[in-house]
């Protein structure tokens, strides 16, 4: 049975997919059928966890399941970007070699992108091909077929990632997708692959030659890929078999191909050269036995060389005598490279359909959204030209009065011109119309400016908790960093800010032409009877009807209403203008495998639209020269009739009122414009909320994986082992020698403090300061073996008697070792640090400064008062503490470095260095008092 090495998959993690990739459609392709992708949606999602599934079953349906699902990831790639700045879908994927349980694996990396999980696919895919490869029946034609293709497949899968990983996966990938692993894993593919060839060739009895040179190519690709996988950073990644198993293929069918060209050699009567080769072969076998240990796999063929070899030597030495050559001097078997990588197929899966067919490309409609904004550019601007004209054309007719002084030669109706503009006026909705738009402008504004500044909010603070948790972990937190990520969010919402103030400006303009206009709108709006009151009355210039100039002049105007009608027929062809770009970027795209969109979309615009042009920059030219004409005849008109003061006064309200109406209607235009902008303004901002939010939301929860990843990672980290036991605790010698209760050996006690002689102090009785005077402690030597003396009471060699009595030390000077009792004082024959002596059998220890406790010597109460004269304390558990009749000016409720404790009381803080009971932990380091 053969040996063959098969890949481990990758582990991953299911993922909702149906939510965001929906929501994209539904912000980016407004235009589509939501039925036209909703099913599509939930199999796609299905797709992915049958893929998860699937896996582990080591047949070629669960291949296909994997080829379905790699074939729609690549079939989206164009029409649904996931990514981490545009459809957000957190991929998770463990190392294949990671030896970690699944749920606290080591090596994971966890990326926002389909690119990412589309290098995992194929990963899975070429690593399912090996395990499914390595367990065919290798007996069997049909089982070394299969082995062979899937292997060549798995090889060439593995060489594609090796040259595109790491352009797709843009961070540090897990070990298993280094290049260096990919090309290992590439090469065993690919020897594994020649195997099997090797062995269809045996079991087909080919020729001995084409055997030899097949085996020699096999043992050379085991070489090429133990080369590859002893590189430095990833030998230490492999299974514990794997490279034992290759050094032993490799020496193998070294062997085997010395083991056929030896039969090559029989048969050209080369008995010496036969001999020779059939020798090292069997040496490359052994060496091919000890590397492969368990693994190794030739033990059938060990047999056919040995009985070959004796045979071989039997007839040579029997029969040809012939000479064994020097190995070196053989001539090179040659190799036969049958085993080729298999390209990677697209799509893999013969069934494959697109899930989403009905929803163009990307890039197609990315092209789609440019040209429509190369086209509105053009079509505002030549709409502009045509506006900008008719408004100078209206400004300069207003202010000639005209063609209402041509009416009005009666001096007392009002012209008809005015009651046509009047009844237009208050047909659009007259002045209430203009005060209800203008008003609802600043509530829709707000409703923009506080969708977007949430937006901007929402990015801000996920940018700042992302900075803080970079600063916190450092390097460890690996996921990319937001600014990277928000810039193309920041720059569209900046884009829409700049939108609102342009429009903010806009406004305060259409304001303020709104008040200059607003006296002659509201005559306007107002029925012709008032209107009719509001004129004041001029002379008669009736006589000027049938003059030439009023005929000409009445002639040009009607030709400035005709210049008004035929740009409103431009405009509109402007505005409706047909164009087929779909099947155009369509065709580009699959020519090209791209889309060209500014050359393509600049031709088809000139081409529809430069006869639109031409007539709007004829209009303009036609306008020059008709209100040339019309000014000098209207001067005419204007000398021709007689003047008063009243008739100047009517003629200006009439310029007035013709001004107001064409302000009105540009009002009108302008206002329920931004109305339409600022609602059609909302949803683009709502959309890219929700696409801010759901960005947020991701990274919330990515967020909390990396964290969660991290804190088991602290919590697994092994922590550095405990120091070593101390000797006298009961640890090892420094010496090496026993250890054990004989080594349990107290350090020394340090020496006790000299007491000074001095006069006895005011409040000390005469026999204490006559003992202070003349008493001083000695040192006597120590025993190692002799015990403390805990309880005050007379050891053997110690003297019962109390010592002499000595003045205690004063706060701030070191301690004594021993208890206070009685006096300061030692037994001549003490054989430890001095004691002091205790015939009462121990006093309570008054309490230690700074409030010291016995339960916790780090704890710090507020500090005691020592008792006053007269006064007893009592010590819970202990004796009370006796009267001073004399009294210590200043004494202190405790000593420093006080050691030595009394029946009833919990036991003090040890001096640092002072003795430690056998086996107990050590004392922490003694606080430092005031």
């Amino acid at each position: 049975m053969a040996t063959m090495l098969a890949i481990p998959l990758k582990k991953t993690y299911e993922v909702d997919l149906v939510k965001p990739l929906r929501n994209f459609i539904q912000n980016t392709f407004t235009q589509a059928n939501p039925d036209d992708y909703n099913g599509a949606l939930t199999e796609f999602n299905k797709l992915r966890n049958a893929m998860i599934t699937k896996s582990v079953d080591k047949h070629e349906s669960a291949l296909e399941v994997l080829y379905r699902y790699h074939d729609q990831l690549v079939a989206i790639e164009n029409k649904l970007p996931i990514a981490e700045n545009q459809i957000r879908v957190q991929f998770k994927w463990r190392d294949a070699f990671d030896e970690g349980s699944f749920l606290a694996g080591k090596r994971t990396l966890a990326i926002a992108s389909a690119a990412y999980e589309k290098v995992c696919m194929l990963f899975n895919i070429a690593a399912l091909q090996s395990q499914i490869g390595s367990i065919q029946n290798f007996e069997s034609d049909e089982g070394l077929k299969t082995a062979v293709k899937l292997f060549q497949q798995s090889c060439g899968i593995l060489g594609h990632l090796k040259d595109i990983v790491l352009s797709h996966v843009q961070q540090e990938p897990t070990p298993d997708l280094n290049p260096d692993t990919l090309s290992s894993l590439s090469a065993v593919m690919l020897a594994q692959a020649q195997e099997s060839i090797y062995r269809k060739a045996t079991n087909d009895r080919m020729k001995d030659s084409m055997i030899a040179k097949v085996a020699y190519q096999c043992s050379e690709l085991y070489a090429d890929a133990m080369k590859l996988m002893q590189l430095g950073s990833i030998r230490d990644l492999w299974p514990r078999d794997w490279l034992a198993t290759i050094v032993m293929k490799q020496a193998g069918f070294h062997a085997m191909a010395e083991y056929y060209q030896a039969l090559v050699a029989q048969q050209t009567k080369s008995y010496g050269e036969e001999i020779a080769r059939l020798q090292h072969a069997m040496e490359l076998m052994n060496a091919s036995q000890t590397r492969g240990g368990t693994t190794f796999c030739f033990r059938n063929e060990v047999g056919k060389l040995q009985r070959a070899l004796e045979s071989a030597k039997k007839d040579n030495d029997f029969i040809y005598h012939d000479k064994i050559p020097d190995l070196k001097s053989l001539p090179s078997i040659g190799k036969a490279a049958v085993a080729k990588a298999s390209p990677v197929a697209n799509p893999m899966s013969t069934k494959f359909a697109d899930l989403f067919e009905k929803i163009v490309p990307l890039p197609v409609y990315e092209a789609l959204s440019a040209f429509e904004n190369r086209r509105n550019q053009i079509s505002n601007m030549e709409i502009g030209r045509l506006k900008e004209g008719t408004a100078l054309m209206n400004s300069v007719m207003a202010s000639l009065n005209l063609p209402a002084a041509l009416e009005d030669l009666s001096g007392a109706k009002v012209p008809q011109s005015v009651i046509d503009k009047a009844k237009q006026v208050q047909e659009s909705g007259g002045i209430q119309l203009i005060e209800s738009l203008m008003n609802n402008l600043p509530e829709l504004l707000t409703r923009n400016r506080e969708i977007l500044d949430e937006s901007l909010q929402s990015l801000d603070n996920e940018e700042k908790s992302d900075k803080q948790l970079r600063e916190q972990f450092k390097e460890k937190w690996t996921r990319t960093p937001s600014q990277t990520l928000t810039k193309p969010m920041r720059d569209e919402a900046m884009k829409y800010k700049t939108i609102l103030d342009t429009a903010i400006q806009a406004d305060r303009i259409v304001r303020d032409k709104y008040e200059q206009n607003k006296m002659a709108i509201s005559l306007l709006s107002k029925p012709p009877g008032e209107l009719e009151k509001a004129l004041p009355e001029a002379g008669n210039t009736g006589s000027l009807q049938s003059s030439p100039v009023v005929r000409e002049l009445r002639q040009l105007c009607e030709e400035v209403e005709t210049v008004k009608a035929e740009r409103e027929v431009i405009e509109t062809e402007l505005k409706d203008a047909k164009f087929d770009m779909s099947s155009k970027f369509f065709g580009a795209l699959a020519a090209d495998g791209a889309i060209n969109e500014e050359t393509l979309s600049v031709n088809e615009l000139d081409r529809v639209y430069s006869p639109l042009k031409q007539q709007v920059t004829d209009s303009i030219h036609r306008q020059e020269t008709l209100l040339a004409r019309v000014q000098n005849l209207n001067t005419e008109f204007t000398q021709a009739k007689s003047s008063n003061q009243s008739a100047a006064q009517r003629e200006q309200l009439l310029k007035d009122l013709a001004a107001g109406f064409d302000h009105y209607m540009e009002l009108k235009n302008n206002l329920e414009e931004g109305t339409k902008f600022y609602n059609d303004l909302t949803p683009l901002l709502v959309r890219l909320q929700t696409k801010i939010n759901d960005f947020c939301f991701a990274r919330k929860t990515e967020k909390e994986e990396l964290m969660s990843d991290l804190q088991k990672q602290i919590a697994n980290t092994p922590t550095q082992p405990p120091p070593s036991v101390p000797q006298y605790q009961g640890g090892p010698p420094a010496d090496g020698g026993a250890s054990g209760e004989s080594r349990r050996v107290p350090p020394p006690r340090p020496p006790p403090p000299t007491i000074p002689t001095s006069s006895p102090q005011p409040g000390q009785g005469v026999a204490a300061g006559a003992a202070a005077a003349t008493a001083q402690p000695t040192v006597p030597s120590s025993s190692p073996s002799a015990p403390p003396n805990y309880g005050g009471q007379p050891q053997q060699g110690q003297s019962s008697q109390p010592g002499q009595p000595g003045q205690p030390p004063q706060y701030g000077q070191p301690g004594h070792p021993g208890g206070y009792g009685g006096g300061w004082g030692a037994a001549p024959n003490a054989p430890n640090a001095p004691y002091p002596t205790n015939p009462a059998g121990g006093y309570p220890m008054p309490a230690m400064p700074g409030g010291y406790s016995s339960y916790n010597p780090y704890m710090q109460y507020p500090q005691q008062q020592p008792p006053q004269y007269g006064q007893g304390y009592q010590q819970p558990g202990g004796l009370p503490y006796p009267a001073n009749p004399q009294g210590y000016p200043g004494q202190q409720q405790g000593y420093p470095g006080q050691q030595q404790g009394y029946p009833g009381q919990h036991p003090p803080y040890p001096q640092q260095g002072g003795y430690q009971y056998p086996g107990a932990p050590p004392y922490p380091q003694q606080p430092q008092y005031r």
